[in-house]
């Protein structure tokens, strides 16, 4: 029952009030229950689980990777600076600024939740997370080569830790194991939420309008791109099915996605879809960050890629959904201590 309903007229009649009272406990449980909405939820999403309580010596390499912004062409700059706690992984700016004081030609996406991609970044042109940390050497870290990455590591006295993270490898300060150190960590950044205590069994960990939202989410047709236990991440769709996106986005540029790099007319437009964990708080949304809230981006995906226009309550309903997918930010999601000290040195 909706928490809005007036219950002022029943006030004059106190038995009747006690009735009513009473039924509505009564009716309570088989409410909050819900077991099939669960078993849908469960059988299109899926739950989260907590990561590892310890991290591998080869995580906390690249955690101290992760953070370090002496590794970087300016010196200002690492993986974290585009990828912020504040903004659950994600960044807050429509675009970021690189070691060479260029920006990021799309929106940075959030590091949580994604080592389990088939392909990464917003057109999939990454495979996995140690590619895209090995080629940030000479992309977001603004390294000319990089064996020039290798050499400021090298100076930093990285080469301890790489030992520890890779005792088998004879040379192990290389660029093939500095992504797959970046890339243990990064998966260690799983954040389960109130959604996946719902999938558990914990009936009240929805409140009635997330449920409401949940239901909407799937009816609607969201759930047909944005399914998995991520809530999407895991395929590539064109964006703008039913009308052209930017005329909802009002974006500055037109983005042609993966036929930028293809050329191939089937992939025109098209984009990964992308991981809805955490989407309540990693604004803005898109590729290019034309849109600053959540209920606009739920708005414009109805109107371009299902070609409805949701009402104020179903909107409502599903960023109210939605904001059951936010999880904690990492306890370790923040510099090693000794490292924090050498940046502030820095």
């Amino acid at each position: 029952m909706s928490s809005s309903r007036s219950f002022a007229p029943l006030t004059r009649c106190k038995s009747f009030t006690l009735i009513v009272l009473i039924a509505l406990l009564m009716l309570a449980p088989t409410a909050l229950a819900d077991p099939e909405l669960r078993a849908e939820a469960l059988r299109l999403f899926g739950r989260l689980e907590p990561p590892a309580a310890t991290l591998t010596a080869e995580a906390e390499l690249g955690r101290a990777l992760f953070w370090d912004t002496r590794i970087s062409r300016d010196g200002k700059t690492a993986c974290a600076s585009c990828h912020v706690p504040q903004a659950w992984g994600a960044d807050s700016r429509r675009f970021s600024t690189d070691a060479r004081g260029k920006l990021t030609s799309r929106h940075s996406q959030t590091v949580f939740n994604t080592m389990g991609q088939p392909a990464l970044r917003w057109v999939g042109d990454r495979k996995t997370g140690a590619d895209q940390a090995e080629g940030s050497m000479t992309g977001s870290m603004g390294f000319d080569s990089k064996e020039a990455a290798v050499a400021k590591m090298k100076e930093l006295q990285y080469i301890v830790l790489f030992r520890k993270a890779y005792p088998d490898d004879p040379e192990p300060l290389n660029p093939r194991n500095y992504g797959r150190a970046l890339q243990a960590y990064q998966a260690t950044l799983v954040t389960p939420a109130a959604f996946d205590r719902f999938l558990a069994g914990d009936d009240a960990a929805l409140t009635p309008r997330q449920k409401s939202g949940l239901r909407a989410f799937v009816s609607t047709g969201c759930a047909g791109c944005h399914s998995g236990a991520l809530v999407g991440g895991t395929a590539l769709h064109k964006f703008g099915l039913t009308k052209d996106y930017w005329t909802e986005t009002g974006s500055d540029k037109i983005d042609e996605g993966r036929f930028r790099s293809t050329k191939k007319e089937e992939d025109r437009f098209v984009f990964r879809v992308p991981t809805l964990r955490n989407i309540a708080k990693t604004a803005p949304y898109f590729h290019d960050g034309s849109v600053p809230t959540l209920d606009r981006a739920v708005r414009v995906m109805a109107a371009v890629q299902l070609g409805r226009t949701l009402d104020d309550k179903t909107a409502g309903d599903i960023v109210a959904f939605l904001e059951s997918l936010t999880g904690e930010v990492p306890a370790h999601y923040a510099p090693p201590k000794a490292l924090a000290t050498a940046n502030e040195r820095n």
